[in-house]
Protein backbone atom coordinates (compact mmCIF):
# COMPACT_ATOMS: atom_id res chain seq x y z
CA UNK A 1 0.00 0.00 0.00
CA UNK A 2 1.04 3.60 -0.50
CA UNK A 3 0.36 6.79 1.45
CA UNK A 4 1.01 10.28 0.11
CA UNK A 5 0.01 12.13 3.29
CA UNK A 6 2.26 10.63 5.98
CA UNK A 7 -0.02 7.73 6.78
CA UNK A 8 -3.36 9.51 7.09
CA UNK A 9 -4.81 7.69 4.09
CA UNK A 10 -3.70 4.60 2.19
CA UNK A 11 -4.18 3.15 -1.24
CA UNK A 12 -5.83 -0.19 -1.83
CA UNK A 13 -3.44 -3.16 -1.36
CA UNK A 14 -1.41 -3.89 -4.47
CA UNK A 15 -0.59 -7.52 -5.29
CA UNK A 16 3.06 -7.95 -6.25
CA UNK A 17 2.22 -11.13 -8.14
CA UNK A 18 2.55 -13.43 -5.16
CA UNK A 19 -1.04 -14.39 -4.29
CA UNK A 20 -0.53 -18.04 -5.20
CA UNK A 21 2.24 -18.58 -2.68
CA UNK A 22 2.51 -18.23 1.09
CA UNK A 23 4.63 -15.31 2.25
CA UNK A 24 5.66 -14.38 5.77
CA UNK A 25 7.34 -11.28 7.16
CA UNK A 26 7.78 -9.12 10.22
CA UNK A 27 8.56 -5.38 10.12
CA UNK A 28 12.31 -5.88 10.04
CA UNK A 29 14.78 -3.41 8.59
CA UNK A 30 15.05 -1.87 5.12
CA UNK A 31 18.41 -1.20 3.43
CA UNK A 32 19.14 1.57 0.93
CA UNK A 33 22.10 1.51 -1.46
CA UNK A 34 23.04 2.46 -5.02
CA UNK A 35 19.66 4.11 -5.53
CA UNK A 36 17.84 0.91 -4.57
CA UNK A 37 15.69 -0.19 -1.67
CA UNK A 38 16.22 -3.72 -0.31
CA UNK A 39 14.15 -5.77 2.12
CA UNK A 40 13.57 -9.43 2.92
CA UNK A 41 10.42 -11.49 3.10
CA UNK A 42 10.18 -15.24 3.59
CA UNK A 43 8.29 -17.57 1.28
CA UNK A 44 7.06 -21.01 2.31
CA UNK A 45 8.29 -23.24 -0.49
CA UNK A 46 7.28 -26.65 0.97
CA UNK A 47 4.01 -27.83 2.49
CA UNK A 48 5.01 -30.75 4.72
CA UNK A 49 2.54 -29.72 7.43
CA UNK A 50 0.20 -26.79 6.85
CA UNK A 51 -1.03 -26.81 10.46
CA UNK A 52 2.37 -26.76 12.16
CA UNK A 53 4.99 -24.05 12.67
CA UNK A 54 7.31 -25.48 10.02
CA UNK A 55 9.64 -22.52 9.57
CA UNK A 56 12.28 -24.84 8.14
CA UNK A 57 10.23 -24.60 4.96
CA UNK A 58 10.76 -20.85 4.71
CA UNK A 59 13.16 -19.29 2.23
CA UNK A 60 14.35 -15.73 2.95
CA UNK A 61 14.09 -13.79 -0.30
CA UNK A 62 15.86 -10.47 -0.77
CA UNK A 63 13.74 -8.02 -2.76
CA UNK A 64 15.18 -5.06 -4.69
CA UNK A 65 13.56 -2.06 -6.35
CA UNK A 66 14.72 1.33 -7.55
CA UNK A 67 13.90 4.06 -5.05
CA UNK A 68 12.24 6.25 -7.69
CA UNK A 69 10.03 3.46 -9.06
CA UNK A 70 6.45 2.72 -8.03
CA UNK A 71 6.89 0.07 -5.34
CA UNK A 72 3.27 -1.06 -5.72
CA UNK A 73 3.99 -2.48 -9.19
CA UNK A 74 5.21 -6.09 -9.52
CA UNK A 75 7.49 -5.01 -12.37
CA UNK A 76 9.45 -2.75 -10.01
CA UNK A 77 10.80 -5.67 -7.97
CA UNK A 78 13.56 -8.22 -8.48
CA UNK A 79 13.60 -11.29 -6.24
CA UNK A 80 16.65 -13.28 -5.17
CA UNK A 81 16.85 -17.05 -5.55
CA UNK A 82 15.30 -19.31 -2.91
CA UNK A 83 17.10 -21.25 -0.21
CA UNK A 84 15.08 -23.14 2.42
CA UNK A 85 16.48 -24.03 5.85
CA UNK A 86 15.17 -27.61 5.54
CA UNK A 87 17.48 -28.21 2.57
CA UNK A 88 20.66 -27.13 4.32
CA UNK A 89 21.30 -29.69 7.07
CA UNK A 90 21.63 -33.38 6.15
CA UNK A 91 19.13 -35.48 8.10
CA UNK A 92 16.80 -32.57 8.85
CA UNK A 93 13.60 -34.25 7.64
CA UNK A 94 14.66 -37.59 9.14
CA UNK A 95 15.25 -35.92 12.54
CA UNK A 96 18.83 -37.20 12.52
CA UNK A 97 20.61 -33.90 12.01
CA UNK A 98 24.28 -33.91 11.08
CA UNK A 99 25.13 -31.37 13.79
CA UNK A 100 27.16 -31.80 16.93
CA UNK A 101 29.47 -30.07 19.44
CA UNK A 102 27.47 -26.86 19.97
CA UNK A 103 24.07 -28.07 21.19
CA UNK A 104 21.86 -27.37 18.18
CA UNK A 105 19.04 -28.23 18.30
CA UNK A 106 18.77 -27.82 22.06
CA UNK A 107 15.64 -29.98 22.34
CA UNK A 108 14.91 -32.84 19.94
CA UNK A 109 12.70 -32.10 16.94
CA UNK A 110 10.12 -34.37 15.32
CA UNK A 111 9.76 -32.93 11.83
CA UNK A 112 7.20 -32.12 10.55
CA UNK A 113 5.32 -32.18 13.85
CA UNK A 114 6.07 -30.50 17.16
CA UNK A 115 7.87 -32.40 19.92
CA UNK A 116 5.93 -32.06 23.23
CA UNK A 117 8.95 -31.49 25.47
CA UNK A 118 6.61 -30.75 28.39
CA UNK A 119 2.82 -30.23 28.52
CA UNK A 120 2.03 -27.03 26.64
CA UNK A 121 5.69 -26.52 25.74
CA UNK A 122 6.39 -27.85 22.22
CA UNK A 123 9.68 -27.87 20.36
CA UNK A 124 8.87 -27.08 16.73
CA UNK A 125 11.29 -28.13 13.98
CA UNK A 126 14.26 -25.81 13.56
CA UNK A 127 14.24 -22.96 11.11
CA UNK A 128 15.03 -19.35 10.30
CA UNK A 129 12.74 -16.35 9.93
CA UNK A 130 12.29 -12.59 10.40
CA UNK A 131 15.24 -11.46 8.32
CA UNK A 132 17.27 -8.26 8.50
CA UNK A 133 19.50 -7.23 5.59
CA UNK A 134 22.78 -5.30 5.87
CA UNK A 135 25.90 -4.61 3.89
CA UNK A 136 29.38 -4.62 5.36
CA UNK A 137 30.85 -1.14 4.91
CA UNK A 138 34.28 -1.54 6.53
CA UNK A 139 37.01 -2.35 3.92
CA UNK A 140 38.99 -4.19 6.63
CA UNK A 141 36.12 -6.56 7.41
CA UNK A 142 36.61 -10.18 6.35
CA UNK A 143 33.19 -10.13 4.64
CA UNK A 144 33.66 -6.81 2.85
CA UNK A 145 32.84 -6.85 -0.86
CA UNK A 146 34.69 -4.05 -2.70
CA UNK A 147 32.09 -4.22 -5.49
CA UNK A 148 29.31 -3.73 -2.89
CA UNK A 149 27.27 -6.52 -4.45
CA UNK A 150 27.04 -8.72 -1.35
CA UNK A 151 24.25 -8.48 1.21
CA UNK A 152 24.13 -10.37 4.49
CA UNK A 153 20.88 -11.67 5.93
CA UNK A 154 20.70 -11.98 9.71
CA UNK A 155 17.73 -14.02 10.88
CA UNK A 156 16.10 -15.28 14.02
CA UNK A 157 17.32 -18.85 14.53
CA UNK A 158 14.78 -21.18 16.09
CA UNK A 159 16.93 -23.89 17.68
CA UNK A 160 15.22 -24.40 21.04
CA UNK A 161 18.11 -22.57 22.71
CA UNK A 162 19.46 -19.04 22.89
CA UNK A 163 22.42 -17.03 21.66
CA UNK A 164 22.46 -17.94 17.96
CA UNK A 165 21.18 -16.18 14.87
CA UNK A 166 21.07 -17.66 11.39
CA UNK A 167 23.01 -16.05 8.57
CA UNK A 168 23.01 -16.18 4.78
CA UNK A 169 24.21 -13.94 1.98
CA UNK A 170 22.91 -12.68 -1.34
CA UNK A 171 25.16 -11.66 -4.25
CA UNK A 172 24.06 -9.43 -7.13
CA UNK A 173 25.15 -10.87 -10.45
CA UNK A 174 26.28 -9.03 -13.59
CA UNK A 175 22.88 -9.58 -15.22
CA UNK A 176 21.00 -8.08 -12.27
CA UNK A 177 19.80 -11.36 -10.80
CA UNK A 178 20.52 -12.15 -7.16
CA UNK A 179 21.76 -15.48 -5.79
CA UNK A 180 21.20 -16.61 -2.22
CA UNK A 181 23.83 -18.78 -0.52
CA UNK A 182 25.54 -19.48 2.76
CA UNK A 183 28.44 -17.66 4.39
CA UNK A 184 31.82 -19.36 4.84
CA UNK A 185 34.47 -18.71 7.45
CA UNK A 186 38.09 -18.18 6.31
CA UNK A 187 38.64 -21.85 7.12
CA UNK A 188 36.11 -22.78 4.48
CA UNK A 189 33.61 -24.03 7.04
CA UNK A 190 29.97 -23.12 6.48
CA UNK A 191 28.62 -20.52 8.90
CA UNK A 192 24.86 -21.10 9.11
CA UNK A 193 24.71 -20.13 12.79
CA UNK A 194 26.38 -17.12 14.38
CA UNK A 195 26.69 -16.26 18.09
CA UNK A 196 24.27 -13.37 18.51
CA UNK A 197 22.65 -11.74 21.57
CA UNK A 198 18.91 -12.39 21.39
CA UNK A 199 19.19 -14.31 18.14
CA UNK A 200 16.49 -16.72 19.36
CA UNK A 201 13.82 -14.01 19.00
CA UNK A 202 12.86 -11.45 16.36
CA UNK A 203 15.33 -8.53 16.36
CA UNK A 204 15.84 -5.26 14.47
CA UNK A 205 19.09 -3.87 13.03
CA UNK A 206 19.91 -0.29 11.96
CA UNK A 207 23.15 1.08 10.58
CA UNK A 208 24.14 4.56 11.78
CA UNK A 209 26.32 6.44 9.31
CA UNK A 210 27.41 8.94 11.96
CA UNK A 211 28.96 6.37 14.30
CA UNK A 212 29.56 3.73 11.61
CA UNK A 213 27.97 1.26 13.97
CA UNK A 214 25.19 -1.29 13.67
CA UNK A 215 22.52 -1.01 16.36
CA UNK A 216 20.62 -4.10 17.50
CA UNK A 217 17.28 -4.07 19.29
CA UNK A 218 16.34 -7.48 20.64
CA UNK A 219 15.21 -9.72 23.45
CA UNK A 220 17.33 -10.71 26.43
CA UNK A 221 16.98 -14.21 27.89
CA UNK A 222 17.67 -14.73 31.59
CA UNK A 223 16.57 -18.28 32.45
CA UNK A 224 16.78 -20.46 29.35
CA UNK A 225 18.37 -23.28 31.39
CA UNK A 226 15.33 -23.77 33.62
CA UNK A 227 13.71 -27.19 33.17
CA UNK A 228 10.55 -26.78 31.06
CA UNK A 229 8.42 -28.54 33.69
CA UNK A 230 9.72 -26.12 36.35
CA UNK A 231 8.65 -22.94 34.56
CA UNK A 232 5.72 -20.89 35.93
CA UNK A 233 2.39 -21.72 34.30
CA UNK A 234 2.14 -18.27 32.71
CA UNK A 235 5.53 -18.55 30.97
CA UNK A 236 5.15 -18.94 27.22
CA UNK A 237 6.30 -22.27 25.80
CA UNK A 238 9.97 -23.30 26.12
CA UNK A 239 12.55 -21.61 28.42
CA UNK A 240 14.22 -19.82 25.47
CA UNK A 241 10.92 -18.06 24.67
CA UNK A 242 11.23 -15.38 27.35
CA UNK A 243 9.98 -12.04 25.99
CA UNK A 244 10.02 -9.51 28.85
CA UNK A 245 13.28 -7.62 28.38
CA UNK A 246 13.95 -5.37 25.40
CA UNK A 247 17.65 -4.49 25.13
CA UNK A 248 20.00 -2.49 22.89
CA UNK A 249 23.47 -3.42 21.60
CA UNK A 250 25.92 -1.88 19.15
CA UNK A 251 28.63 -3.38 16.94
CA UNK A 252 31.16 -2.28 14.34
CA UNK A 253 31.06 -5.58 12.47
CA UNK A 254 27.72 -7.41 13.11
CA UNK A 255 29.61 -10.12 14.99
CA UNK A 256 31.02 -8.59 18.20
CA UNK A 257 28.33 -6.81 20.22
CA UNK A 258 28.55 -4.33 23.09
CA UNK A 259 25.64 -4.03 25.51
CA UNK A 260 24.20 -0.51 25.41
CA UNK A 261 21.30 -0.77 27.86
CA UNK A 262 17.88 -2.02 28.87
CA UNK A 263 15.17 -0.27 26.84
CA UNK A 264 12.13 -1.68 28.62
CA UNK A 265 10.94 -4.54 30.79
CA UNK A 266 7.40 -5.80 31.01
CA UNK A 267 5.42 -6.63 34.16
CA UNK A 268 5.30 -10.35 34.86
CA UNK A 269 5.56 -13.26 32.44
CA UNK A 270 2.68 -12.04 30.26
CA UNK A 271 4.05 -8.50 30.05
CA UNK A 272 6.16 -8.81 26.91
CA UNK A 273 8.32 -6.08 25.41
CA UNK A 274 9.40 -7.73 22.19
CA UNK A 275 9.10 -7.81 18.38
CA UNK A 276 10.05 -4.15 18.33
CA UNK A 277 10.95 -1.86 15.43
CA UNK A 278 13.14 1.23 15.66
CA UNK A 279 14.21 4.24 13.63
CA UNK A 280 16.37 7.34 14.01
CA UNK A 281 14.84 10.61 15.15
CA UNK A 282 17.75 13.05 15.20
CA UNK A 283 19.90 12.06 18.18
CA UNK A 284 17.28 9.65 19.50
CA UNK A 285 16.08 6.15 18.72
CA UNK A 286 12.30 5.79 18.56
CA UNK A 287 10.86 2.34 19.16
CA UNK A 288 7.50 0.61 18.82
CA UNK A 289 7.12 -2.65 20.73
CA UNK A 290 4.56 -5.43 20.55
CA UNK A 291 3.79 -5.50 24.24
CA UNK A 292 1.46 -6.71 26.96
CA UNK A 293 0.47 -6.31 30.58
CA UNK A 294 -0.90 -8.76 33.16
CA UNK A 295 -4.16 -9.02 31.17
CA UNK A 296 -2.45 -10.27 28.00
CA UNK A 297 -3.40 -13.76 26.82
CA UNK A 298 0.29 -14.69 26.77
CA UNK A 299 3.70 -13.12 26.23
CA UNK A 300 3.26 -13.98 22.57
CA UNK A 301 -0.29 -12.64 22.19
CA UNK A 302 0.05 -9.19 23.67
CA UNK A 303 -2.64 -6.56 24.17
CA UNK A 304 -0.60 -3.35 23.81
CA UNK A 305 1.69 -1.42 21.51
CA UNK A 306 4.18 0.64 23.55
CA UNK A 307 6.34 3.55 22.41
CA UNK A 308 9.87 4.07 23.71
CA UNK A 309 12.53 6.70 23.11
CA UNK A 310 16.26 6.28 23.73
CA UNK A 311 17.52 9.84 23.99
CA UNK A 312 20.99 10.76 22.72
CA UNK A 313 21.66 7.11 21.95
CA UNK A 314 25.11 7.75 20.48
CA UNK A 315 26.32 8.75 23.95
CA UNK A 316 25.95 5.10 24.93
CA UNK A 317 28.98 4.14 22.82
CA UNK A 318 32.05 3.19 24.82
Amino acid sequence: MRSDDRGEHWSEPADLGTKKTQWYAQPCNVWHGKGNVYLVMERRIYEDNKSGWTIGNLAPILMRAREQDDLTLPSSWTYASELAFADLIPGYRQNDLALDFFGVPFFSQRFPQANPVSPGRPMHPMGWLESNVVQITDPNHLWFDPKQRTFHLFMRAHTGGTGFAAIAQVVENDDGTMTTGLVHAPSGKTQLFLPFPGGQMRFHVLYDEQTRLYWLLGTQATDSMTRPDALPKDRHQLPNNERQRLVLHFSKNMVDWCFAGLVAIGPGNRGARHYASMDFDGDDLVILSRSGDERAQSAHNGNLITFHRVRNFRALVY
